[in-house]
């Protein structure tokens, strides 16, 4: 085989390391965006925090305030016109921190412990009661068994005989374990320790004070052949079962609302999960505008010391170092920049698309998809995802994720569109208005919306009537 030389000419993408990393800045939350910078500033010793950004070399929010203030053409002066937001002010809405010394410093200091620490499981709060309740030695291996066959709704889902083959050494007996379980169900939260729906609510009417009005006639619908009943609104068979008259069946059922039937959920092991705006929208000369939020933006800037230090450096090791990581800072400080600039731009498209939404709710929402953002902005689809994923709006009707403002949208009988958010917002409206006694059907609800020129199938009203945690007419049907 003849060995040759070719030379051939062609074209290939290469992402190089530093679009990979605006890329990742990009999708990240700012509360991840925070964590990461953390990092960064822990390996790279060119990157440190500015205290003072004005004036100085780095990535501000301050920058792109001063964007949007030159695209506005005129700054607020603290005018708060007809549905405009005032600016934030920290110290009015959140209040200030104590500085006062004794007894408030340390009521502060146990409030911040408080939110720092780990917060306590189901299981740990049962077990600390079970520490402090005079138990035999026996009795307390019987109730260390029952807590742990405890659920994270607070139910006993072990059973008697489970607890017997889990302890076969103690040859105990039914009535042992039954005993001890009833001093596991006096421990908070109330309700804990029930074996099914029925004993859950019946332990929290027992412990209401017995002049209650309506205790006895609520208890006598924890039976689980009644709440099964009243499952399925049958009312009329409830009242004959336990000869309740209308009026005391109602307030029987307002009572048994105001129960919990997930007790364990009041001992939550969940963390908190923390929502920072990175955009904040608000009026201003009778238009909506959409600003970076000050506060979630990063202040980073390039250490003067040690650029200094790379110019008067003779090509050493040390010097080397010191100008590998002034690159990455600057690639860093770009791509920071560049997220920044992009996030602006999708937002003020999302502004400028759904300004019926901010005037008048959700029920003016337009339809609106990542392809409409993506071709006015100048970007990728995916681009425009990125961006919209784990990014929230402040606006004056509430905080919202980006992603939101997207959906699609259904015809109407003139032609035009009408956004699926919309849509769910006219069936929320008709079902809080409608009678208890008669719920509107998924029918009769996509016959209103007919009459509003919203032509929408009758399944697909089912469908956007579950995402909205709306049960069936069957199922809403009420006495009052």
């Amino acid at each position: 085989m003849k060995q040759t030389l070719d030379l051939r000419i062609g074209q290939h993408l290469t992402i190089t390391p530093q679009l990979q990393q605006a890329i990742r800045l990009l999708q990240l939350s700012s509360i991840e965006l925070e964590q990461e910078i953390r990092e960064v500033l822990e390996k790279n010793p060119l990157l440190e925090e500015s205290d003072h950004p004005e004036g100085e070399e780095g990535v501000a929010a301050e920058t792109t305030a001063a964007e949007t203030s030159q695209d506005d053409g005129a700054t607020d002066d603290g005018d708060n016109g007809d549905g405009e937001l005032k600016e934030l002010d920290w110290e009015e809405n959140y209040g200030t921190a104590s500085t006062g010394n004794g007894s408030d410093d340390k009521e502060n200091e146990t409030s911040f412990e408080a939110r720092n620490s780990l917060p306590t499981s189901l299981k740990e709060h049962l077990l600390w009661q079970l520490q402090m309740t005079p138990f035999s030695e026996r009795d307390r291996l019987i109730a260390v068994a029952i807590i742990d066959a405890i659920d994270e709704d607070g139910y006993f889902i072990g059973g008697v005989n489970e607890i017997l083959s889990t302890l076969p050494d103690l040859d105990l007996g039914e009535d042992e374990v039954e005993a001890v379980l009833h001093q596991v169900q006096n421990f908070d939260p109330i309700g804990v320790a029930a074996r099914h729906l029925g004993e859950c609510l019946d332990l929290q009417l027992r412990r209401l004070d017995p002049a209650t009005p309506y205790r006895d006639a609520a208890r006598l619908l924890t039976d689980p052949a009644h709440l099964k009943l009243l499952g399925l609104r049958d009312f009329k068979e409830i009242k004959r079962l336990t000869h309740l008259d209308s009026d005391t069946l109602g307030q029987a059922l307002t009572l048994l609302k105001s129960l919990n039937p997930r007790p364990g959920a009041l001992v939550s092991s969940t963390p908190a999960t923390y929502v920072v705006p990175e955009v904040i929208v608000k009026k201003r000369r009778g238009s909506w505008r959409a600003e970076l939020n000050v506060a979630a933006m990063p202040r980073l800037r390039i250490n003067a010391h040690y650029e200094q230090m790379i110019q008067r450096g003779r090509g050493s090791a040390q010097d080397r170092f010191l100008h590998d990581h002034l690159q990455e800072a600057r690639w860093f400080l770009k791509s920071l920049q560049s997220r920044n600039d992009t996030l602006l731009k999708v937002a003020r498209v999302i502004v400028d698309r759904q300004r019926a939404f901010f005037e008048h709710g959700p029920e003016a929402m337009k339809p609106l998809v990542l392809h409409d953002v993506a071709g006015e902005v100048g970007m990728h689809e995916s681009t425009v995802s990125r961006v919209t994923t784990s990014k929230y709006m402040m606006t004056p009707r509430g905080i919202f994720e980006l992603k939101y403002f997207f959906s699609s949208h259904v015809g109407t009988a003139d032609g035009g569109t009408c956004s699926a958010t919309a849509i769910r917002s006219l069936i929320r409206k008709i079902v809080e208005n409608e009678s208890p006694e008669r719920p509107v059907s998924d029918s009769k609800i996509a016959d209103m919306l007919l009459e509003q020129g919203i032509n929408i199938a009758r399944r697909t009203i089912a469908k956007y009537r579950e995402s909205l945690s709306i049960p069936p007419s069957s199922q809403r049907k009420s006495l009052v």
